[in-house]
């Protein structure tokens, strides 16, 4: 198997994993929208669901292999036959089918979800990726709770299905549970100590319970891994999942990693909308890339550093994510400089005394008032020239 060392797979789980969040369940037409946006975003693999759930599910898998063209097509399944047929039978129409199956890898997860043994574990992950091979030649296997798992049989685990077929190993760190250090930790030693690791790619899928989720994904990259798990607005079980948008433009901010994606970021800011919309699920101000304060600039201090000169404090365009454009927002915290940049976009070019006079008017307004919108700033500059 070659591959491109410096390229990044994004797989897509908005569809799947996005969609466990109470109340943002999708019908399936909904789903083909977004996978079509994904698409067109460059995503490589998109999951589409878990067939053997709900039988809308299955007809959704099936939907959307039948819609989509360049991107893998990937639906889960627990490791027993049955999910694997079911699987099988809703990927029939993929140009490109994977059949992502696997099984807990923590002892908790042995002994508290399972009540099984280690032994008995590592042979029914073997047995299920040499039966999903059947199927398809794609299969990816995951090793849930990898994150607590204990390394040295994580590696006997990941050596066992890759001899057994697998292209591509699923890291979990299911719980949200690791530190970073932890984390890219655990990817180095099976990219070290796994002997027939360059058979396969090692993939990642993080939770964001502690807010670790992107860290995690890029320290897992930063250690050898080439596939992250992700969704568009981090959204997920619980915390949510790791972010698209962060794991990508961190890759291309920081291109001293030296690792690309074929992602068109340009789009960000529509799927975020298209996804936040049909999900009814609102993206917090604050979130990182696309959140509707990700380019707005309110206090003095940085208004005037990003009017001298907007890499002082943007280290991404608005519209290299698609973002409308950065804001100046007026609040009781602006300076002078950001309400002259107001003023002169209104068409009022004023001296400096009178500046600083309509300046003390508007700081006495904005003391009052939670934002100060174009009919405010007209009325103080009539005040003040009557």
């Amino acid at each position: 198997m070659i591959h491109d060392p410096n390229k990044v797979y994004i797989f897509d789980t908005t569809l799947r994993d996005g969609e466990q969040v109470p109340g943002c369940q999708l019908d399936t037409n909904q789903k083909i929208e977004i996978a079509k946006s994904l698409e067109l975003l460059g995503v490589d693999v998109i999951e589409a669901g878990f067939p053997v759930s709900s039988p809308g599910d299955f007809n959704s898998v099936i939907e959307l292999s039948k819609a989509v063209t360049n991107p893998i097509i990937c639906a889960l399944t627990r490791a027993n036959k049955n999910d694997i047929d079911v699987a099988a039978d809703a990927l029939r129409y993929a140009k490109r089918p994977r059949i992502h199956t696997g099984i807990g890898s923590s002892d908790f997860h042995i002994k508290h979800k399972f009540n099984s043994t280690r032994e008995e574990i590592l042979e029914r992950a073997v047995e299920a990726v040499r039966y999903s091979k059947k199927f398809v030649e794609d299969v990816e296997f995951y090793a849930e709770d990898a994150g607590r798992a204990d390394i040295e049989f994580l590696a006997k685990m990941v050596e066992a299905v890759i001899a057994a077929g697998a292209t591509v190993v699923n890291i979990p760190d299911t719980n949200g549970y690791c530190l970073p250090d932890q984390y890219g930790s655990k990817i180095l030693y099976l990219k070290e100590n796994v002997k027939n690791i360059d058979k396969a790619i090692i993939s990642v899928h993080c939770h964001n319970d502690l807010g670790l989720a992107t860290a995690n994904s890029i320290a897992g990259l930063q250690n050898g891994a080439r596939q992250v798990e992700c969704t568009i607005n981090g959204i997920g079980e619980r915390a949510g999942n790791t972010s698209m948008e962060e794991v990508v433009m961190i890759l291309k901010t920081h291109k001293v990693l030296g690792l690309n994606t074929q992602i068109d970021a340009t789009r960000f800011y529509e799927m975020s909308h298209m996804v936040r919309n049909q999900m009814n699920m609102p993206v917090q101000p604050n979130k990182a890339i696309v959140g509707g304060n990700a380019f707005s600039h309110s206090s003095g201090i940085h208004q005037d550093g990003f009017l001298k000169n907007r890499e002082n404090y943007e280290i991404i365009k608005p519209e290299d994510v698609g973002f409308p454009d950065a804001t100046i927002v007026l609040t009781a915290r602006s300076g002078r400089h950001a309400l002259k940049h107001h003023l002169e976009r209104l068409g009022h070019q004023l001296e400096k005394e009178h500046l600083d006079i309509v300046y003390k008017q508007f700081l006495v307004l904005a003391d009052s008032k939670q934002g100060i919108n174009d009919t405010d700033l007209n009325q103080l500059v009539a005040l003040h020239l009557a």
